[in-house]
Protein backbone atom coordinates (compact mmCIF):
# COMPACT_ATOMS: atom_id res chain seq x y z
CA UNK A 1 0.00 0.00 0.00
CA UNK A 2 2.68 3.16 0.80
CA UNK A 3 4.99 1.53 -1.75
CA UNK A 4 4.66 4.78 -3.98
CA UNK A 5 6.50 7.43 -3.40
CA UNK A 6 5.64 10.51 -5.57
CA UNK A 7 9.36 11.91 -4.83
CA UNK A 8 10.48 9.70 -8.00
CA UNK A 9 8.03 11.51 -10.29
CA UNK A 10 8.50 14.80 -9.23
CA UNK A 11 8.91 17.80 -11.96
CA UNK A 12 7.55 14.84 -14.36
CA UNK A 13 5.16 16.17 -17.56
CA UNK A 14 2.53 15.05 -15.44
CA UNK A 15 3.20 16.81 -12.99
CA UNK A 16 3.68 19.87 -14.99
CA UNK A 17 0.13 19.38 -16.61
CA UNK A 18 -1.77 18.88 -13.50
CA UNK A 19 -0.11 21.90 -12.01
CA UNK A 20 0.08 24.33 -14.85
CA UNK A 21 -3.60 23.59 -14.55
CA UNK A 22 -4.11 23.84 -11.01
CA UNK A 23 -2.53 26.87 -10.87
CA UNK A 24 -4.61 28.23 -13.45
CA UNK A 25 -8.01 27.34 -12.16
CA UNK A 26 -6.86 28.70 -8.84
CA UNK A 27 -6.13 31.70 -10.30
CA UNK A 28 -10.02 32.03 -11.34
CA UNK A 29 -11.20 31.38 -8.17
CA UNK A 30 -9.10 33.69 -6.27
CA UNK A 31 -10.13 36.49 -8.33
CA UNK A 32 -13.21 37.05 -6.34
CA UNK A 33 -13.09 38.25 -2.79
CA UNK A 34 -14.92 35.59 -1.03
CA UNK A 35 -13.11 32.72 1.13
CA UNK A 36 -11.88 29.48 -0.67
CA UNK A 37 -11.05 26.29 0.85
CA UNK A 38 -8.68 24.13 -1.50
CA UNK A 39 -8.89 20.57 -0.74
CA UNK A 40 -5.77 17.39 -1.82
CA UNK A 41 -6.53 14.36 -0.74
CA UNK A 42 -3.49 12.70 -1.50
CA UNK A 43 -1.02 15.62 -0.69
CA UNK A 44 2.30 13.73 -0.42
CA UNK A 45 5.47 14.74 1.29
CA UNK A 46 4.98 18.87 -0.25
CA UNK A 47 8.19 19.70 -1.44
CA UNK A 48 10.93 18.08 -3.10
CA UNK A 49 14.30 18.16 -4.02
CA UNK A 50 15.29 17.40 -7.83
CA UNK A 51 19.02 17.48 -7.72
CA UNK A 52 19.22 14.14 -5.27
CA UNK A 53 16.92 11.77 -3.26
CA UNK A 54 14.01 10.15 -5.49
CA UNK A 55 13.55 12.24 -8.10
CA UNK A 56 17.64 12.54 -8.80
CA UNK A 57 17.56 9.35 -9.34
CA UNK A 58 14.71 8.66 -11.41
CA UNK A 59 15.35 11.44 -13.11
CA UNK A 60 11.83 11.99 -14.60
CA UNK A 61 12.10 15.93 -13.96
CA UNK A 62 14.65 15.99 -17.18
CA UNK A 63 11.88 15.40 -19.67
CA UNK A 64 9.25 17.56 -17.47
CA UNK A 65 10.16 21.01 -15.57
CA UNK A 66 13.89 21.31 -16.20
CA UNK A 67 13.46 20.58 -20.01
CA UNK A 68 10.94 23.41 -20.06
CA UNK A 69 12.54 25.89 -17.96
CA UNK A 70 15.65 25.07 -20.22
CA UNK A 71 13.98 25.67 -23.36
CA UNK A 72 12.03 28.25 -23.08
CA UNK A 73 12.22 31.97 -21.76
CA UNK A 74 9.23 33.29 -20.06
CA UNK A 75 8.44 35.92 -22.57
CA UNK A 76 7.86 33.37 -25.21
CA UNK A 77 5.94 30.84 -22.79
CA UNK A 78 2.03 31.23 -23.13
CA UNK A 79 0.21 32.87 -19.92
CA UNK A 80 -0.37 29.37 -18.56
CA UNK A 81 2.87 28.16 -19.03
CA UNK A 82 4.95 31.10 -18.10
CA UNK A 83 2.68 31.57 -14.69
CA UNK A 84 3.59 28.01 -13.96
CA UNK A 85 7.54 28.42 -14.34
CA UNK A 86 7.01 31.60 -12.71
CA UNK A 87 5.70 29.90 -9.78
CA UNK A 88 8.12 27.03 -9.31
CA UNK A 89 10.93 29.64 -10.16
CA UNK A 90 9.91 31.36 -6.63
CA UNK A 91 10.64 28.59 -4.84
CA UNK A 92 14.22 28.47 -5.91
CA UNK A 93 17.35 30.87 -6.42
CA UNK A 94 17.56 32.37 -9.42
CA UNK A 95 18.53 30.29 -12.59
CA UNK A 96 18.76 27.29 -10.17
CA UNK A 97 15.99 24.33 -10.40
CA UNK A 98 16.59 22.46 -7.27
CA UNK A 99 12.91 22.51 -5.52
CA UNK A 100 9.90 21.40 -6.69
CA UNK A 101 6.84 22.19 -5.29
CA UNK A 102 4.08 19.24 -5.01
CA UNK A 103 0.40 20.58 -4.94
CA UNK A 104 0.04 21.96 -1.57
CA UNK A 105 2.78 24.17 -1.95
CA UNK A 106 1.70 25.11 -5.42
CA UNK A 107 -1.93 25.67 -3.92
CA UNK A 108 -0.52 27.77 -0.72
CA UNK A 109 1.08 29.70 -3.21
CA UNK A 110 -1.92 31.43 -4.54
CA UNK A 111 -4.26 31.54 -1.19
CA UNK A 112 -4.82 34.63 0.85
CA UNK A 113 -4.17 35.12 4.18
CA UNK A 114 -7.21 38.14 3.61
CA UNK A 115 -9.32 36.48 2.19
CA UNK A 116 -9.33 33.31 5.20
CA UNK A 117 -8.83 30.80 2.63
CA UNK A 118 -8.24 27.30 4.16
CA UNK A 119 -5.77 24.23 2.62
CA UNK A 120 -6.58 21.17 3.95
CA UNK A 121 -4.12 18.10 3.56
CA UNK A 122 -4.66 14.57 3.73
CA UNK A 123 -1.74 11.85 3.14
CA UNK A 124 -1.86 8.53 4.60
CA UNK A 125 2.69 7.56 3.95
CA UNK A 126 4.15 7.30 7.17
CA UNK A 127 7.23 8.99 5.77
CA UNK A 128 5.66 11.63 3.41
CA UNK A 129 3.39 12.73 6.37
CA UNK A 130 6.40 13.38 8.75
CA UNK A 131 8.11 15.18 5.78
CA UNK A 132 5.10 17.37 4.72
CA UNK A 133 4.35 18.34 8.53
CA UNK A 134 7.93 19.34 8.72
CA UNK A 135 7.59 21.76 5.83
CA UNK A 136 4.12 23.35 6.15
CA UNK A 137 6.07 24.10 9.61
CA UNK A 138 7.86 25.84 7.73
CA UNK A 139 5.61 28.22 6.39
CA UNK A 140 4.10 29.32 9.95
CA UNK A 141 0.72 29.62 8.02
CA UNK A 142 -1.33 29.00 11.36
CA UNK A 143 -4.52 27.78 11.01
CA UNK A 144 -5.01 28.75 6.96
CA UNK A 145 -3.32 25.48 6.32
CA UNK A 146 -4.12 22.16 8.32
CA UNK A 147 -2.34 18.24 7.77
CA UNK A 148 -3.94 14.57 8.68
CA UNK A 149 -2.50 11.44 8.46
CA UNK A 150 -5.70 10.49 7.27
CA UNK A 151 -7.57 8.64 4.38
CA UNK A 152 -8.38 11.64 2.44
CA UNK A 153 -11.28 9.86 0.24
CA UNK A 154 -13.38 9.77 3.45
CA UNK A 155 -11.90 12.81 5.06
CA UNK A 156 -13.10 14.54 2.45
CA UNK A 157 -17.30 14.09 3.18
CA UNK A 158 -16.50 15.80 6.63
CA UNK A 159 -15.33 19.20 4.39
CA UNK A 160 -18.48 19.60 2.28
CA UNK A 161 -19.76 21.78 1.85
CA UNK A 162 -16.81 24.27 3.28
CA UNK A 163 -18.43 27.60 4.94
CA UNK A 164 -17.76 29.84 2.60
CA UNK A 165 -19.29 27.65 -0.33
CA UNK A 166 -16.26 27.95 -2.36
CA UNK A 167 -14.22 25.26 -2.85
CA UNK A 168 -11.31 23.11 -4.85
CA UNK A 169 -10.87 20.07 -4.76
CA UNK A 170 -7.51 18.17 -5.84
CA UNK A 171 -8.00 14.18 -6.30
CA UNK A 172 -4.51 12.04 -7.40
CA UNK A 173 -4.10 9.26 -5.96
CA UNK A 174 -1.47 6.69 -6.82
CA UNK A 175 -3.69 4.48 -8.41
CA UNK A 176 -1.01 1.88 -7.87
CA UNK A 177 -4.11 0.12 -6.19
CA UNK A 178 -6.76 -0.39 -8.60
CA UNK A 179 -9.28 0.20 -6.63
CA UNK A 180 -8.75 3.55 -6.39
CA UNK A 181 -10.51 4.29 -9.82
CA UNK A 182 -13.42 3.40 -8.15
CA UNK A 183 -12.59 5.70 -4.83
CA UNK A 184 -11.74 8.34 -7.17
CA UNK A 185 -15.59 7.80 -8.83
CA UNK A 186 -17.54 7.47 -5.56
CA UNK A 187 -15.76 10.21 -3.87
CA UNK A 188 -16.76 12.81 -6.93
CA UNK A 189 -20.13 11.54 -6.81
CA UNK A 190 -20.88 11.65 -3.24
CA UNK A 191 -19.14 15.43 -3.04
CA UNK A 192 -21.60 16.73 -6.37
CA UNK A 193 -24.32 15.37 -3.89
CA UNK A 194 -23.23 17.47 -0.91
CA UNK A 195 -21.49 20.20 -2.59
CA UNK A 196 -22.76 20.40 -6.49
CA UNK A 197 -21.11 23.60 -7.17
CA UNK A 198 -17.60 22.90 -6.15
CA UNK A 199 -14.84 22.80 -9.20
CA UNK A 200 -13.38 18.86 -8.61
CA UNK A 201 -10.61 18.25 -10.23
CA UNK A 202 -8.99 14.83 -11.00
CA UNK A 203 -5.26 13.47 -12.08
CA UNK A 204 -4.98 10.38 -13.69
CA UNK A 205 -2.27 8.33 -15.51
CA UNK A 206 -3.16 7.03 -19.06
CA UNK A 207 -1.77 3.57 -19.12
CA UNK A 208 -2.77 0.04 -20.52
CA UNK A 209 -5.15 -0.46 -18.06
CA UNK A 210 -9.10 -0.22 -18.50
CA UNK A 211 -9.83 1.57 -15.34
CA UNK A 212 -7.74 4.27 -16.97
CA UNK A 213 -9.41 4.89 -19.72
CA UNK A 214 -13.09 4.28 -18.30
CA UNK A 215 -12.48 6.92 -15.63
CA UNK A 216 -13.10 9.59 -17.96
CA UNK A 217 -15.72 8.14 -19.55
CA UNK A 218 -17.60 7.73 -16.17
CA UNK A 219 -16.44 11.26 -14.65
CA UNK A 220 -18.16 12.84 -18.27
CA UNK A 221 -21.16 10.80 -17.77
CA UNK A 222 -21.53 11.98 -14.39
CA UNK A 223 -21.06 15.69 -14.89
CA UNK A 224 -23.68 15.25 -17.39
CA UNK A 225 -26.23 13.47 -15.44
CA UNK A 226 -25.75 16.10 -12.39
CA UNK A 227 -25.90 19.10 -15.68
CA UNK A 228 -22.35 20.05 -14.89
CA UNK A 229 -19.81 21.47 -16.69
CA UNK A 230 -16.66 19.51 -17.39
CA UNK A 231 -12.99 19.79 -19.07
CA UNK A 232 -10.70 17.02 -20.25
CA UNK A 233 -6.81 17.80 -20.77
CA UNK A 234 -4.59 15.14 -21.67
CA UNK A 235 -0.97 15.54 -22.75
CA UNK A 236 0.73 12.62 -24.60
CA UNK A 237 4.84 13.35 -24.40
CA UNK A 238 5.98 10.34 -27.22
CA UNK A 239 7.15 7.09 -26.46
CA UNK A 240 10.77 7.26 -26.56
CA UNK A 241 12.68 4.27 -28.00
CA UNK A 242 13.74 2.52 -24.84
CA UNK A 243 17.40 1.95 -24.99
CA UNK A 244 19.64 0.21 -21.77
CA UNK A 245 23.22 -0.87 -21.39
CA UNK A 246 24.29 -4.00 -23.22
CA UNK A 247 23.66 -7.47 -21.21
CA UNK A 248 21.20 -5.07 -18.45
CA UNK A 249 17.80 -5.84 -18.77
CA UNK A 250 15.69 -3.22 -21.16
CA UNK A 251 14.48 -0.11 -19.37
CA UNK A 252 10.72 0.12 -18.84
CA UNK A 253 9.26 2.87 -20.37
CA UNK A 254 7.73 4.53 -17.74
CA UNK A 255 4.56 6.81 -17.71
CA UNK A 256 4.19 8.69 -21.18
CA UNK A 257 0.54 10.17 -20.91
CA UNK A 258 -1.77 11.48 -18.18
CA UNK A 259 -4.83 13.41 -17.82
CA UNK A 260 -6.68 15.65 -15.54
CA UNK A 261 -10.73 15.80 -15.36
CA UNK A 262 -12.79 18.97 -13.95
CA UNK A 263 -15.86 19.58 -13.08
CA UNK A 264 -17.26 23.07 -12.91
CA UNK A 265 -14.24 24.25 -14.03
CA UNK A 266 -13.30 28.23 -14.75
CA UNK A 267 -14.87 29.13 -18.12
CA UNK A 268 -11.37 30.67 -19.15
CA UNK A 269 -9.55 27.44 -18.29
CA UNK A 270 -10.42 25.70 -21.74
CA UNK A 271 -9.21 28.50 -24.16
CA UNK A 272 -6.08 29.13 -22.22
CA UNK A 273 -5.34 25.52 -22.04
CA UNK A 274 -5.57 25.38 -26.34
CA UNK A 275 -2.38 27.76 -26.16
CA UNK A 276 -0.51 26.28 -23.65
CA UNK A 277 -0.67 22.56 -24.44
CA UNK A 278 0.53 22.80 -27.89
CA UNK A 279 3.66 24.37 -26.51
CA UNK A 280 3.86 22.00 -23.96
CA UNK A 281 4.03 19.20 -26.21
CA UNK A 282 6.20 20.80 -28.53
CA UNK A 283 8.97 21.36 -25.69
CA UNK A 284 8.23 18.05 -24.18
CA UNK A 285 7.54 15.84 -26.72
CA UNK A 286 9.34 12.95 -28.40
CA UNK A 287 9.51 9.72 -30.28
CA UNK A 288 6.32 8.61 -31.33
CA UNK A 289 2.41 8.91 -30.28
CA UNK A 290 2.71 12.47 -29.33
CA UNK A 291 -0.38 14.17 -29.13
CA UNK A 292 -2.68 16.20 -26.60
CA UNK A 293 -6.29 17.28 -26.30
CA UNK A 294 -8.97 19.94 -24.54
CA UNK A 295 -12.52 18.95 -25.13
CA UNK A 296 -15.13 20.43 -22.58
CA UNK A 297 -19.22 20.35 -22.43
CA UNK A 298 -22.12 20.30 -20.19
CA UNK A 299 -23.52 22.33 -18.02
Amino acid sequence: MFSYRHGFHAGNHADVLKHTVLIAALRHLTAKPTALTVVDTHAGAGLYRLDDGFAGTSGEAADGILKLATALRAEDAEPLVRDYLELVASFNRAGSWKVYPGSPFVAHALLRAEARDKLKLFELHPTDIHALETHVAQLEAGRMVSVQRADGFESLKALLPPPSRRALVLIDPSYEIKTDYAKVLNAIQDSLKRFATGTYMVWYPIIPRPEAHDLPRRLKTMANQAGKPWLHATLHIGQEEARSTPGEPAKRPGLTESGVFLINPPHTLKPALQKALPQLLEVLGRGRGQSQTVEAGGG
